[in-house]
Formats: C-alpha cells, structure tokens, sequence
C-alpha cells in the first residue's frame, strides 16, 4: 500500500497508506488556515510545528501537519510546492525513525540513486552556474598562483568528478612561456551523494590524459587508494584512513612543483564533532594539508550554515536556503521538465540527510563562508584575493545564465548570488608565514 504526496498535480509515491488520514481536530485547527496556500511564510511555519511535534514526540499533531502540507506539496507545482514536497518526505522519514511503530515507513527506498553518463554530468553542471562559480573563481586563483612554475600538482578534493579541470588544461595550454606538466590526484573516496556519475575514476582520468594531450599539456593522473579492506565501510571512516596516507611521501610530492589543494564542496562532509579530547575530522583535514606546505588552496562550498544541532534551526535555515536553486529552476524549465525534476530530486537527497538524521548518519554539515574563513584562519592560513581577471570571468560566466544570478565580494571571497541571496562561496588560501 502506498500513499502520494500531492498538490495541484504531481505525485511522489510513499509508503505510509494511513499517515494522511487523520482529520484536523480542534488543537490544530488553526493551521487549516494555511491549507493550498502558496506562502513561504505559512509553510514555513507549517514545517517548524511539525518539526517541534516530532521533537516532543508528539505523533499525532506531526501527522496532523502533515495532513496540511500535503495538500500543499506538489512536484509538479511551483517553487514553494514543488520545495515543501521534498520536506514532507525528509519529515515523514524522521518520523519513521523516531515513532517506528506509529508510522511505518521505508525511508531508505525513498531515492533512486541516479548514476549519470559524462555527458548527462555536463548537462548537470551547466544547468545553473551553482558549480561553475566554483570552477572559474578556482580555476582564476589557481592560474595565477602557478605563475611561473614548470610543473603542478593538484590534490582534487571534489564531489563533481574532475569536471573543473578541461577549463583549466586549456588555459595552461595557451601560457606564453608554455605549459606546465600537470599531475592530479584524486581520493579513492567519495561521499555517496549526487551527482553520481556511471565511469569509474580511472576511466575519468583516461579521458582528461586524452585531453591533455590534444592540448599539448604533459599530463598524469592518479588515484589515491584507501585501505582495500574499509571498502565497505563509510566515507567518514574510508578518508579517516586516508588522513593518514597524506604525506609528501606517499603522494610522491617534488620540491619542483606547484601544489595546489582543491576543495570543492567538499569540507561539510568530513565531520566536525569532537570525540573526547580529540579535534574534528575537519580540523585534522586542515592540518594535514598544512604540513604538505602547498602554493595555494581553493575551498569552494553552499554558503549556508546547516551545523546546528537543533531541527527546527536547520528546517529554518534549510528552506530558505535551498529555495535558490528551485527558484532558478523556476525561470527556464517547465513544470514537468525530465532534468529539472531530476535536479530536485538531487537537492531532495540533500534535504533528507539534512532533516531527517542525526549523529553520524547526518553527513550534510555545510558552515557559512564566513565560519569557514574564520576556521581556515584559526589553523594557520591567510586569505588571498582574487584577481580582477578572474573577476572579470566569473561575471563572464553568469552573463551566461538568468539575470537574476549575481556576484558580490565580502573581504577576499567571492558570492554567488540569487536576487540578492548568498548562494555559494568561493575562497583561496595559503600558509601564513612565521
């Protein structure tokens, strides 16, 4: 038996055939008031109600808001039904976990892990600038701190399978003075979130290397393999594993070559809760790549702060965040279009993470750009601006795409913008020196 979340049209299938049938009662009668409306404000407060009956344990009143978004929710709708229907999910998913026997529901099945052809990623990326920001600011400030140097080696810590490098290639490939060689390394790693792509790592190396010689760039590529016997085991503790295997050594650094660490989208999945007296998965990532002592890092990330322990803080700020790339959506794809319900569902991935777990399960722990810089700070780094010519091709980029995409600068990082709201940021580090 199965029961829709439906609006105005669209349906997502959800195993839970009598989670809806509860009529309103008096208590929460009020909340009737807001049943079809399309106001973010109402459905914000309809999500924070129920997340505070789930928190209380109160399953009746969290099914009876449920009841109301579910009139609300529609796939097929527009930005805020299309949003709270994805919500509802994440929601009803927790609910399972915290009162299993009152609501029984399979949260795991709820997403169809989506593997993608090469090309299915480029269309993924291009859609709206959400990646490419990251790749041309990186790209710009990466250019510019290998000045001069006849090799370069880049330690790619990336969830969007080196789709950031051909832009690159290509631009070594036209210096004056010649290019340099170029080695990449990439972790056998991953965190298990979209996009997913249907190649493995090797052959995406194969296919940059034939790149790389099409334009005339000397080119290596490497993957950098965690113990074979964690194979099974999480991300968290595959690259715990893997901290350990980050020496000059063992990555084969030369005292010759430019090193550059990128970090794109990458730093909200290594966790940043202490175990006794111990520091942060993050913390140590930080060290780690200090003591490798290289030419530059690039910390590209969602600029949006979704650490707080509380539920109804990260609804809060997860809704009104994550209402950017739906709303962009919005502006240049129909209702029913394959790839926008496609993307969403993606964002959905996120949003259930985000909502429905805690603890270790909850891998989605993206910090502001500003709690980042203040914690690239504090372990021994020093911002470095961005150069007006990558400016200049960041504003280049987003011509490209709707207007309402922006850029803004804050200090020494660069912000991506929707109608005015901090979307992504892009950052570009290096050692202080003593």
């Amino acid at each position: 038996m199965k029961t829709e979340v439906r609006g105005n049209g669209g349906s997502i299938s959800l195993q839970n055939p009598s989670l809806f049938n509860t009529p309103l009662d008096p208590i929460t009668g009020a909340l009737k008031g807001c049943l079809g409306s399309l106001d973010g404000a109402c459905i914000e407060k309809l999500l924070l109600h129920c997340a505070s009956a789930l928190e209380n344990n109160d399953v009746t009143l969290a099914q009876q808001v449920m009841w109301v978004l579910n009139n609300v929710a529609s796939t097929v709708g527009d930005t805020n039904q299309r949003l709270t229907a994805w919500f509802l999910r994440a929601l009803i998913s927790r609910a399972s976990r915290v009162c299993p026997t009152s609501m029984n529901f399979n949260g795991g099945s709820m997403f169809r892990r989506r593997l993608m052809t090469v090309t299915e990623l480029v269309g993924y990326v291009d859609l709206i600038p959400w990646h490419r920001f990251g790749y041309c600011a990186s790209n710009g400030a990466i250019f510019k701190a290998v000045e001069g140097y006849g090799k370069v080696h880049i330690l790619d810590f990336s969830i969007t399978h080196c789709m950031q490098w051909p832009t690159l290639i290509d631009g070594l490939a036209k210096r004056p003075e010649g290019p340099p060689s170029l080695r990449i390394t990439v972790p056998s790693c991953r965190p298990q979130v979209p996009p997913l792509l249907n190649v493995s790592k090797e052959e995406v190396g194969h296919r940059l290397a034939n790149f790389a010689k099409f334009r005339d760039v000397p080119f290596e590529f490497h993957v950098k393999d965690d113990d074979p016997c964690l194979s099974n085991e999480t991300f968290a503790t595959q690259f715990e594993s893997l901290l350990t295997e980050l020496t000059r050594s063992q990555l084969d650094l030369r005292d010759d070559e430019a090193l550059v660490i990128n970090c794109q989208n990458w730093l909200r999945y290594l966790s940043d809760e202490t175990k006794g007296n111990s520091t942060t998965v993050r913390d140590a990532f930080l060290d780690v790549i200090k003591g490798l002592n290289p030419r530059i890092i690039v910390v590209v990330d969602e600029d949006c702060d979704l650490s707080a322990s509380s539920l109804s803080s990260r609804i809060t700020t997860c809704f009104n965040y994550l209402w950017i790339p739906f709303d962009a959506l919005e502006t240049f794809l129909p209702k029913d279009s394959r790839q926008r319900l496609e993307y969403e569902s993606d964002i959905g991935h996120k949003i259930e993470n985000i909502v429905g777990f805690e603890g270790f399960q909850r891998t989605e722990r993206l910090e502001s750009g500003v709690k980042l810089s203040q914690r690239m700070n504090d372990a021994g780094f020093v911002s470095l601006p961005f150069c007006e010519d990558t400016i200049n091709e960041v504003k280049s980029l987003l011509d490209e795409h709707a207007s309402g995409w922006g850029m803004k600068r804050e200090e020494d990082m660069l912000v991506l913008t929707w109608k005015g709201h901090n979307s992504v940021f892009a950052t570009a580090w290096t050692e202080l020196e003593d």
